[in-house]
Formats: structure tokens, C-alpha cells, sequence
């Protein structure tokens, strides 16, 4: 399974990242609508996508408006948007209300409440996990396919905007990537907590705790452009497979 980072930054671009946006082309999924939604359109390997929104803050959605050129073009014949109740009716209520958007294109939007998983594939199956600590809340997804005598199983999840608060450690036990928010380093942990966001070491831990495979971090501070935002080194020495995701980054599960 590939897995492309297309915007790997949180709240606001910079020229290193953008905000939030993660394909997975094999499926034709795309967890999160943020700025680097415009680079999707020249990777479509499909005319359907099924996007996964984790909730409604403007840097996971405003990518939404990008998509209209591909619609007209052809190259994006349907759009199935997965999001909770709420989440979706703030996308439609306001992303595309009359007088911040013109048009408001043929979505299928499907509320989460009313799956408990989503198959994908065969074989291939979604599940989905509420977060409560960022104001608003959010939603961690993961997907699991395989374990056939064909073929072995294999895991991932995607789990943002949130503190490591205990709330959601079975949903990913055992995973192989985990792709997680890491906004601040432990420096900032104050604020962390305050905003209802990551910080290092309470990442990490949580992915020794859940026996991950790998650890990539997302949703990085904008503020900080450096080479090192979360203190890798810290993150390593708790957890040795993590690493940064940069926006390009391309990985096989």
C-alpha cells in the first residue's frame, strides 16, 4: 500500500509544508481536504476518490475548493466525502455557502454515524474512532486489509488534531504506520495541552505502547521551518522507528 504525504503541516502553509492531506492511490483514499489538495489532481491514478475528513477546522478542509477543475475536466468524476454529522454540515453550511464559494459540487457526502466501517476493497477495511480533546473534537481513522493465505495482514491509521489522552490506544494497537499529529515539541507541552494538540514524547510513547511498526509524524508547527520541529531525537531515543513526514514523502506499508 503507498502512501503519499501531500501536506504534512498544520493551521496555516508555509513554504516548507502545506496543511493536511494524505493519499493512498492504491484505494483511491484520501484522508483530509487541506491546502495540498492542490497537488492531487495531477496524482489522480482514478476518476473516484473517497475522502475521510478527521473534522471541519479550515486547514483540513478548504481543499474542498480546490477540486472544482478537476470536476469540470473530467479527470474527478465522483467524490465520496466520509466525515461525522457535524463535520459535514459545517463543510456545506459554510465552505459552500453562496457568498464564500459559487458552486457547490456534486458531493456524496456520507455521515459517519451511520457506518461503523467502510469497505474499501475487498479485504480492505476502514474503521473509525472519535477524539474529543481538540476543541470540537475530530476523528482517527485506520484500515486494515489482508491476512488472507494470499497475502499478510497490514494496518495503518491516521490520527490528528488531538492530545494523547489514553481515549483511543486499543483502536490502534498493533499497527503497522502510524501516522500521527506531532504539532509541538515538549517545550511547548503546556500549550500543547491547551490547544488540544501532540506533542513528542507522548507520541512516542504511544507508539511503543500500541506495538507500531512505524511512526510518521504530521501536522507540524507552521511556525517552526527548521530541519528539527519536534526534537527527533527525543522522539527516537522513546521510540526508534519515527521520523518527520515531509510533504513529497512517499511510503509502502
Amino acid at each position: 500500500m503507498r502512501v503519499q504525504f501531500l501536506g504534512t503541516g498544520g493551521y496555516h502553509p508555509n513554504e516548507r509544508r502545506q496543511t493536511a492531506c494524505i493519499y493512498l492511490p492504491d484505494l483511491g483514499v484520501v484522508f483530509d481536504a487541506g491546502t495540498a489538495m492542490f497537488r492531487l489532481p495531477a496524482k489522480l491514478e482514478s476518476d473516484e476518490l473517497t475522502l475521510f475528513l478527521s473534522h471541519a477546522h479550515l486547514d483540513h478542509v478548504v481543499g474542498l475548493t480546490y477540486l472544482l477543475p478537476a470536476i469540470g475536466e473530467g479527470r474527478l468524476r465522483k467524490l465520496t466525502i466520509y466525515g461525522t454529522g457535524q463535520t459535514l454540515a459545517a463543510v456545506r453550511t459554510h465552505v459552500f455557502a453562496k457568498l464564500t464559494f459559487p458552486v457547490m459540487p456534486d458531493f456524496d457526502f456520507r455521515p459517519l454515524e451511520d457506518h461503523s466501517e467502510v469497505r474499501l476493497a475487498e479485504g480492505t477495511m476502514l474503521t473509525h474512532h472519535p477524539l474529543v480533546s481538540h476543541p470540537g473534537g475530530s476523528t482517527a481513522y485506520r484500515i486494515d486489509w489482508g491476512g488472507t493465505e494470499q497475502s499478510q495482514a497490514k494496518s495503518l491509521a491516521y490520527v490528528t488534531d488531538t492530545t494523547v489522552d489514553g481515549t483511543y490506544t486499543e483502536f490502534l494497537q498493533d499497527i503497522d504506520l502510524l501516522i500521527h499529529e506531532c504539532y509541538f515539541s515538549d517545550s511547548q507541552a503546556k500549550l500543547a495541552i491547551k490547544t488540544g494538540h501532540s506533542h513528542t514524547t507522548p507520541v512516542a510513547e504511544l507508539a511503543r505502547q500500541v506495538n507500531a511498526g512505524r511512526l510518521a509524524l504530521v501536522h507540524v508547527n507552521p511556525q517552526d521551518e527548521s530541519d528539527d520541529p519536534i526534537d527527533i531525537k527525543t522522539a527516537r531515543s522513546v521510540f526508534a522507528e519515527t521520523q518527520v513526514a515531509e510533504d513529497g514523502l512517499m511510503l509502502e506499508v
